[in-house]
């Protein structure tokens, strides 16, 4: 059985994995979109900030923060839900077109192996009082750094807040 044309197309893959599909995708003459985050507890903000982080270029890749620097980040209590899920998840969206898991609390190492031709990150950042780490290293290597509206009242921390308040 064919499967259907509107599958999802998303894949989880090692950087290396990643790098060596990027040079595919650049002698393709594609545009490599590149964001990084936790993404726990997907939500209509991050379905939106990926749509619309995929229409910067033509290859969305998704740096995936993994459960111990998801959980320095964000808190002990966090993730909500682990790696292999969140993978699964965002690789499930079409705008998604790679997942590749990394340790440490900043993608700056996946930028610098990537080399993306736009780096996207949500509204949380503005690019001038609020930059994230890896802007500048995208910067060097000539991505354009493009910051994606926020979606108000979206975030992971108040869907948590939320359940907690309504729990007996």
């Amino acid at each position: 059985m064919e499967p259907a044309r509107d599958a999802p197309r998303g894949e989880r893959m090692s950087l290396a994995e990643a790098v060596e599909r990027r040079e595919r995708w650049r002698s393709a003459g594609s545009a490599v979109v590149l964001t990084n985050g936790c993404f726990d507890l997907l939500h209509v903000g991050h379905v939106r900030f990926l749509a619309a982080a995929r229409a910067l270029g033509d290859v969305l890749v998704v740096a995936l923060n993994d459960d111990d620097s998801t959980r320095a980040i964000k808190g002990r209590d966090r993730p909500v839900v682990p790696l292999s899920a969140r993978a699964e998840v965002l690789c499930a969206l079409r705008s998604v077109d790679a997942v590749v898991p990394f340790g440490g609390r900043t993608a700056e190492a996946v930028v610098a192996a990537l080399r993306p031709d736009v780096y996207a990150k949500g509204g949380d950042y503005d690019g001038v009082g609020r930059r994230p780490p890896e802007a500048g290293i995208a910067e060097s290597l000539g991505a354009r750094v493009v910051f994606v509206p926020f979606v108000p009242g979206r975030s992971t921390s108040e869907l948590i807040e939320r359940i907690r308040v309504s729990e007996p």
